[in-house]
């Protein structure tokens, strides 16, 4: 397609730019050497990032007993006619159908993530608007009191004992409840609400509208960036935590969380690897080494389907992660 004259005329501009700022942009050895070190030490560093999950997918896709020996450590391998050669297998994967509860854990971690995050980001919105208003009465007293909630906590057992006395332990509430009102999400909410032009409220009641009125159709909209990173540290809080499901739901298997089921099968493991160093007969030996073949097995698996969502859900939400924490940090 032929370039039109305007554009003929600024690429021209451009040429004649850059050739009369040509030593401005010239590149000095000591560039090229921070240049070199910058881009091996970052490389290194992703490369130190990305292999523990790499490594963790490739021992799920191989064969069990190469796993189990120690054969695979840069690519995923499989045994074919009695030699070790690259190869790639979803056993274990179909094999996680078998495995008890995994599935309701599944459901458990997908539901408290999803209900949780929306209430948290909801509520988030809503009291760092409302500690924006002048109107609001002892608003002051009601911000710092909210502070000091991140520095101070009764501490594990009286938080067991307040939940049992509300009745949430082995309540699937406990799950949300607890989760939904937190101090650091709505102080970064507040912050970047104060960055949004005061002029749109006042304009917004000057027309008469009202507080949930400009909340539901100014702040909240504008707000997207910042409430798109507070939803990713709720998710990823949701999705990783198993000490609420370890503590509360101790005994009631149809309410654990992914995490737990994991936490489970490494504690397995462990127990299983103790059994066999206080020897036993030959026979029980080769059972107590299958059932940690399998434990290990399944532990990698079970691990790699526990990280897979976040990966997938985080590249969509990056662009406004960086966004909002930046905004949301310019004003304290």
């Amino acid at each position: 397609m032929a370039k039109t004259a305007q554009e003929k005329i600024d690429a021209k501009k451009e040429k004649e730019y850059y050739k009369k700022h040509k030593k401005m942009y010239r590149t000095t050895p000591g560039d090229v050497v921070f240049n070199v070190i910058n881009y091996l030490f970052f490389g290194v560093f992703t490369v130190s990032c990305i292999f523990p999950f790499y490594y963790l997918f490739i021992n799920t896709i191989s064969d069990n007993e190469l796993v189990r020996t120690g054969h695979v450590n840069f690519y995923p391998m499989i045994v074919k006619g009695g030699k070790n050669i690259f190869g790639i297998m979803f056993n274990n994967y179909v094999a996680l159908r078998e495995v008890s509860d995994l599935a309701r854990a599944f459901i458990v971690t997908i539901s408290r993530t999803i209900i949780g995050t929306i209430l948290m980001v909801l509520a988030s919105a809503f009291v760092g608007y409302l500690v924006t208003q002048q109107e609001m009465w002892h608003r002051s007293f009601w911000y710092r009191f909210l502070v000091i909630t991140m520095y101070f906590n009764a501490g594990l057992i009286p938080i067991y004992m307040n939940m049992e006395l509300l009745g949430l332990t082995k309540n699937y509430l406990v799950y949300i409840l607890p989760a939904i009102v937190q101090p650091y999400n709505i102080i970064l909410v507040k912050t970047y609400i104060e960055s949004i032009p005061g002029e749109l409220e006042e304009s917004a009641f000057i027309d008469g509208a009202s507080y949930m009125q400009v909340f539901s159709k100014i702040i909240f909209p504008l707000s997207k960036p910042i409430l798109a990173t507070i939803a990713i540290f709720g998710a990823v809080g949701h999705w990783n935590s198993f000490q609420d499901s370890l503590l509360y739901m101790k005994g009631d298997t149809s309410l654990m969380t992914l995490q737990h089921r994991l936490y489970d099968y490494l504690t397995q493991a462990s127990d299983i690897g103790s059994l066999m160093s206080q020897g036993v007969d030959t026979a029980t030996a080769a059972r107590k080494m299958e059932e940690a073949l399998n434990a290990k097995v399944i532990r990698y698996t079970i691990s790699m389907v526990s990280v897979i969502p976040i990966f997938l859900v985080y590249p969509f939400m990056q662009r406004y992660f960086e966004k909002g924490i930046m905004l949301g940090a310019v004003k304290g």
